[in-house]
């Protein structure tokens, strides 16, 4: 029997970008757009920026999240979702100055995103900020404490920037998205969910993970898409429904009382460019991702001691499967709290977020670090380096 090839090169070419699908088992794209929209919020910020465009002034589009948004796993920039965002502005809008900031840091949560927002992402002065912080958040109020802060200081910008919350998954469809829309819904932020977009289609087996997902937590080129097209379509939808006139542009309202707190809405981050060791014994000065400039020691007893405001301190060591040792943080005379910079997974390293005190009175406190004697037994050393001091209730 003679059996024709065209079916078969057909589906092999589709393959490069999407699964052959038996007949009838196609992902229905309608459905999954439809399904991707939590919420379309609030769209009075979207629509000024929107009508900045409009009237060609110049713009800037910016994301912040982990890897995800920093690119992991595109095959080029080209195919990460914020830049295909930032692309969407550009070609609709096409005699408009559109700029592009990408504050994603890989293995990097809301709580660090609060405390980094003011230097990596509000210095550019943004008119549009996609939040992606559902993968590497835990599903719980502590995160979503530090979510909160974020929004709560982009909102509270002079230039009333937009924000909408895109939701990611990771292969077993986990996220934080319960707790990230409680916030979403009491600031009236857009929303869109690449989970509930996606994970139907999957779970009926209508789609695989590998279509979309290049491992087990970041998208692959098709997936970044669909994170673009899933932000853009709710984007397209408001730009078609504005009026014409700015003069009839809605009010932007003003943003509410605090869901959980405004604790990380006044949030800083101190690297050794930015703050000065009122002690040091036996660290030297060193440099690591993601924040630059650091302190590093390798000798069991060396101290770091600093003068540090606010009232919650939390710290940022770097851990990785190395020659890592452990060391105390102590502020004033609270109990201290161990830190391990041993990392028994072999993908790499990462800048781990470590709270150290909270509920401090206003004012100054000392901070002190010292390396331990201890350290865990598959390391063969005690290398220490302390990346960031974080202060948040200033």
């Amino acid at each position: 029997m003679q059996v024709s090839v065209l079916p078969l090169l057909i589906c092999l070419t589709l393959s490069l970008t999407v699964s052959c699908f038996a007949q009838g088992d196609k992902p229905d794209e309608t459905a999954i757009f439809a399904r991707s929209v939590v919420s379309e919020g609030n769209t009075a910020r979207l629509q000024a920026a929107l009508a900045k465009a409009r009237r060609g002034e110049p713009v800037v589009v910016s994301v912040i999240g982990g890897s995800i948004t920093g690119g992991a796993m595109a095959s080029n920039a080209d195919h990460i979702y914020g830049n295909l965002i930032a692309k969407w502005w550009r070609d609709t809008f096409p005699k408009t100055k559109v700029d592009f900031v990408n504050a994603g840091i890989g293995a990097t949560g809301s709580l660090i995103g609060a405390h980094r927002a003011q230097l990596d992402l509000l210095s550019h002065k943004p008119d549009l900020v996609v939040c992606e912080f559902a993968v590497n958040d835990p599903n719980d109020q502590t995160n979503a404490e530090g979510l909160e802060g974020l929004i709560r200081q982009i909102l509270k910008q002079a230039n009333k920037p937009a924000v909408m919350l895109l939701f990611t998954m990771n292969n077993a469809g986990g996220n934080a998205e319960e707790w990230q829309t409680k916030l979403g819904k009491h600031y009236g932020l857009p929303m869109v969910s690449y989970r509930d977009a996606l994970w139907p289609e999957i779970q009926a087996k209508r789609m695989k993970w590998e279509d979309v997902g290049a491992d087990m937590v970041h998208p692959n080129d098709r997936g970044h898409k669909y994170c673009a097209d899933f932000v853009t379509a709710v984007i397209a939808k408001v730009l078609g429904a504005m009026p014409a006139a700015d003069a009839d542009l809605p009010p932007i309202p003003p943003t509410p009382a605090p869901l959980i707190s405004d604790l990380y809405e006044h949030a800083t981050a101190l690297n050794a460019e930015r703050i000065t060791p009122t002690k040091n014994d036996g660290f030297d000065p060193s440099t690591q991702w993601p924040f630059g400039k650091c302190w590093e020691s390798t000798k069991p007893g060396s101290v770091l001691e600093f003068e540090v405001e606010g009232t919650a301190i939390a710290l940022s060591f770097w851990r990785i499967k190395k020659d890592m040792g452990k060391a105390e943080a102590q502020v004033d005379n609270l109990p201290p709290v161990t830190m391990d910079a041993w990392f028994d997974q072999t993908w790499g390293g990462y800048d781990t977020w470590q709270p150290v005190a909270r509920d401090l009175a206003p004012g100054k406190h000392i901070l002190r670090i010292r390396v331990l004697d201890e350290k865990d037994a598959g390391s063969t050393g005690n290398r220490f380096q302390l990346c960031a001091i974080f202060e948040a209730g200033l």
